[in-house]
Order: structure tokens, then C-alpha cells, then sequence
């Protein structure tokens, strides 16, 4: 059971922020600050911005002529939710699972080479010691949070239409190699990397349309990785990627319901 501090513990005035902690067992802790929540698991902290649900049309942004026949325009409705300000780093994922096999190796680094049962796996460990309910994304999440959710001023990358600003691709500092999170400029959310850097998994099958049948074995990944043209790196740009595989360019981000 965890313990909620009474805000009346709190000093009021309007140029202070009120500052809730959510006492978590096993090490863990939980700070909401402005809306958003701030999780310490084992000395590891990470945030996870909040994302004002609404109505969007996900899929192709228009005009934009390197859109695929895969990026079907189509309206979608979501509710409230949090989504991590970062990738999942690697000193995050071994705090969680005791063991880094990232090829590419850093503590800021996001974590990469996991399967998708990988990641299920991280994230079932997560909430036993936050008692949360952390997840995947679901695809149409991702994108609503990529494009800015209601903040969104329509770009075709995640913050601009300029990759070089948001995303490390192929045209941007190129080393072959993924870089720490955070580095670059955050879209309207406060949100990094959701261009560029490594691929995300999402929860859902792969549907060539959002009524087509889900393939099997193929999942989304999404946001384009270090080592692809920008053009893979476009908030509506989606990919099939085998559950079974590990890549270094293929890693996650973690999504929680409002609490």
C-alpha cells in the first residue's frame, strides 16, 4: 500500500511548485511535479511527461510527398496519459533486470538489442517494484505524443521540419553509433528522441491500414534510429519489425495510464 503526502505539508504561494510524493516500496519513489511524474527506482530516475488526450488524424501529415501507402490518414480518439520524457536508458534497464546486454554501451544511452518479450519482461519487473502499470505504447499513443499531441504545429519530425535539430540519423554527426538521450531539441511536449537515436516498439500487430489484418509475428516500430535517412525518422513513418529479433538500432519507451 503506498503512502500519498498531504499536500497540506506544503508551503502555498504562487511561486512555488506543489511537489506530491508517492512513497513506492523496494526503492523506488514517485515525485509529481507540474503535471508530470518523476519515478526513482534503485537511484535511477526518469520522467514521464503528461499528454492531454484528444482527437487527431493520425497517419500521413499533408503535403508531405515521402509519406508511404502504409500512413493511412484516420481519426483517433485517446485519453489522458504519460509517456517517458526519454527513451529507456541502459542504467534504467539494469537497475530493473540486473544485466545490460546493449551493444552499444552507456548508462545514458537508450538500451537497445531487446525483444520484444524483452521488454515485457523489463516492464513486468517495473511495476512489481512501482506498483504501477507501465506498458508499451500503443502505436496511435506514440504518434499523437511524436506529433505534439494538442500542442502540435504540424512538423514532420518530432519538434521540427528540420531533422538535424530533433533526430540523429544518417544526416546528422553520423558515427554509427546511437547517442545519449536527451541531447537534441525536445518536440512541444518536452519530449526527446522520438525522431532518430534507436526505434521504439509499440504494442500493436503491423496492419498495412488500421483495418487490415495484423501480421504475424511483426510488430511497429517507430521514430527512424541513428543509422537510417532522416526520412525513416517522420512522426508518421512506420516499420515491421520481427518480436523475435535484437538489433542495436531497436530499443522502447514506456507509457503509463493517468493515475
Amino acid at each position: 500500500m503506498r503512502t500519498v503526502v498531504n499536500s497540506s505539508f506544503f508551503t502555498h504561494h504562487s511561486s512555488f511548485i506543489i511537489l506530491c510524493c508517492l512513497l513506492l516500496p523496494l526503492g523506488a519513489f514517485a515525485q509529481k511535479r507540474a503535471g508530470d511524474y518523476i519515478f526513482k527506482v534503485k537511484g535511477v530516475e526518469f520522467r514521464m511527461n503528461r499528454v492531454e488526450g484528444g482527437t487527431f488524424m493520425m497517419g500521413a501529415l499533408p503535403g508531405d510527398t515521402l509519406a508511404d501507402a502504409d500512413e493511412v490518414r484516420h481519426e483517433v480518439t485517446l485519453h489522458d496519459y504519460y509517456i517517458g520524457q526519454t527513451e529507456v536508458t541502459q542504467e534504467l534497464w539494469e537497475a530493473v533486470m540486473g544485466k545490460n546486454r546493449s551493444k552499444q554501451r552507456g548508462e545514458k544511452m537508450p538500451v537497445e538489442y531487446v525483444t520484444y518479450d524483452m521488454c515485457q519482461e523489463f516492464i513486468a519487473r517495473l511495476n512489481q517494484l512501482t506498483r504501477r502499470h507501465f506498458r508499451l505504447p500503443t502505436e496511435a499513443e506514440w504518434e499523437y505524443a511524436a506529433k505534439g499531441g494538442r500542442k502540435s504545429k504540424g512538423t514532420l519530425y518530432a519538434g521540427s521540419n528540420d531533422p538535424a535539430q530533433v533526430a540523429y540519423t544518417t544526416s546528422k554527426d553520423f558515427d554509427d553509433h546511437h547517442k545519449p538521450v536527451g541531447q537534441l531539441a525536445p518536440n512541444e511536449l518536452g519530449l526527446y528522441d522520438m525522431s532518430g537515436n534507436v526505434w521504439e516498439f509499440c504494442a500493436d500487430w503491423y496492419r498495412k491500414a488500421p483495418d487490415g489484418k495484423p501480421s504475424s509475428n511483426f510488430h511497429v516500430i517507430r521514430g527512424g534510429a541513428y543509422d537510417c535517412d532522416a526520412r525513416y525518422s517522420r512522426v508518421t513513418n512506420r516499420f515491421m519489425y520481427d518480436q523475435r529479433r535484437r538489433r542495436m538500432e531497436v530499443g522502447f519507451r514506456l507509457v503509463l495510464d493517468t493515475l
